[in-house]
């Protein structure tokens, strides 16, 4: 009867030093959001820029037309193109329906960049619950665990921003005809991308995740390596929550490639298992 004692108690402090470390993430959570409150403005604005036509996805569309337009004149004009190049750019606008909806807005933008100036603290309360478990040695990795976890987020989310919603939001306006015009909605328009910058930013967590659990032998690429399968088929189960085909592929590609990363990172840097010795043979008898 005193055993089960004993294992309670250890499991009520893991608990309490648990909420501990919630409370301060938590603050320091609110802490960058107090300081992302000003800057809510100038990412919305970022935000917005694939709907002003000026981004990467546009200018290639436009060096395609013009390449297609001198050297096949015949496709140039059969695709009736002369009409995509000369389109005059359209500026769309986001609307909003609701009184205080631009105030919660800027509170959810706030509240995830918060997030992110605040990933060090984050990544350092992470590691201080699990350091317990871990060797000397292996607590020595905290600042890299911290920084390159941090850096890593920023790096996904960065990504994302740059390259894939440029691309989604172009894909979507391409629909646009003359009687079928977007009226995009703010908290629509907002929360999809928060949404996806989240995603990508723990996507790209997976390496470095993957780097810390083979240092520690925990994992190692004869482990990971045979289960490509099934990494292809949660990525695909994970991208399949979002409504549209176009969304879906541009979450399920990186998420898998994140995957097939870590695979080979569990390969350069894993932690090197110790040959094993070659099996003793038996003594022939001598013959007499």
């Amino acid at each position: 009867m005193s055993e089960e004692p004993s294992k309670v108690l250890p499991f009520i402090e893991h608990l309490v030093e648990l909420r501990r470390r919630l409370i301060i993430i938590v603050i320091a959570v609110f802490i960058g959001m107090g300081f992302a409150w000003n800057l809510s403005d100038e990412i919305l604005v970022h935000m917005e820029k694939p709907l002003t036509g000026i981004t990467y996805v546009d200018a290639a569309k436009q060096k395609l037309y013009r390449y297609l337009q001198t050297n096949y004149p015949a496709i140039y004009q059969r695709a009736d193109l002369e009409k995509e190049l000369n389109k005059p750019r359209k500026q769309h606008a986001l609307n909003y329906t609701k009184p205080l909806e631009p105030f919660f807005i800027q509170c959810k933008i706030s509240v995830i960049a918060g997030f992110v100036l605040a990933l060090p603290v984050v990544f350092h309360q992470i590691w201080a619950f699990v350091a317990p478990g871990l060797t000397r040695r292996e607590r020595r990795l905290v600042i890299p665990f911290m920084l390159t976890g941090t850096i890593a987020f920023c790096l996904g989310a960065l990504f994302f921003l740059t390259t894939i919603w440029p691309f989604i939001i172009n894909f979507s306006l391409s629909y646009e005809t003359e009687g079928l015009r977007s009226w995009l909605s703010l908290s629509s328009y907002v929360d999809f991308c928060l949404r996806l910058i989240l995603m990508f930013g723990l996507m790209a967590e997976l390496p470095v995740i993957t780097l810390l659990l083979a240092r520690f032998g925990l994992v190692s690429y004869q482990f990971l390596a045979p289960k490509r399968k099934y990494a292809l088929l949660l990525s695909s189960i994970v991208a399949a929550f979002h409504s549209d085909l176009v969304t879906m592929f541009v979450i399920m590609i990186p998420m898998y490639m994140m995957y097939e990363i870590s695979v080979w990172v569990a390969l350069i840097f894993g932690k090197k298992r110790p040959a094993s010795p070659p099996p003793e043979t038996a003594a022939e008898p001598e013959m007499p």
